[in-house]
């Protein structure tokens, strides 16, 4: 990639925003690994009724990963924009680097991951309304024009 000029104040809060995202994953899915019956965070068993999961171990590794390690990863990459042969075959949009899309789709497995859980529980919690505004925040963020631009490859 050609060296760009520097990148707009809106990376740099998309940035952010992974980052905030992949350490309360990363923080909350440990903890319902190390914990899966729930009593760490006070969440109990009975909320996985409507759920195919036994205990929370493997909710506890998708948040984990997929909203952890994931926006960390994408986060670095946002900084770095280096090349990523595998992750560029991910890409719909070929156009841009590679961890713009993936921004883009930890926006849409944000919200569907959100989306599961009310159905399981069956109930809403403030922290469901702020992780979906978190997911659509950060679709909004990448899907800037000029944070689509920085990352538009030349």
């Amino acid at each position: 990639m050609i060296a760009k000029t520097r990148k707009p104040i809106a990376c740099y809060l998309l940035i952010f925003l992974h980052v905030f995202l992949g350490i309360g994953a990363i923080f909350g899915g440990s903890l319902l690994m190390f914990s899966p019956d729930g009593s760490i965070l006070s969440m109990p068993l009975e909320m996985l009724e409507n759920s195919p999961f036994n205990n929370f171990f493997i909710p506890g590794l998708i948040l984990f990963v997929g909203l952890g390690i994931l926006p960390i990863i994408t986060a670095i990459y946002l900084i770095s924009e280096k090349s990523l042969k595998i992750a560029e075959k991910l890409s719909l949009y070929k156009e841009t680097h590679w961890s713009w899309n993936i921004s883009l789709y930890i926006g849409f497995i944000l919200i569907i991951w959100i989306i599961i859980q009310l159905y399981i529980i069956q109930g809403v919690a403030f922290i469901h309304v702020f992780y979906i505004f978190l997911g659509i925040a950060i679709q909004s963020i990448t899907l800037l024009p000029t944070v689509k631009a920085h990352y538009t490859n030349n």
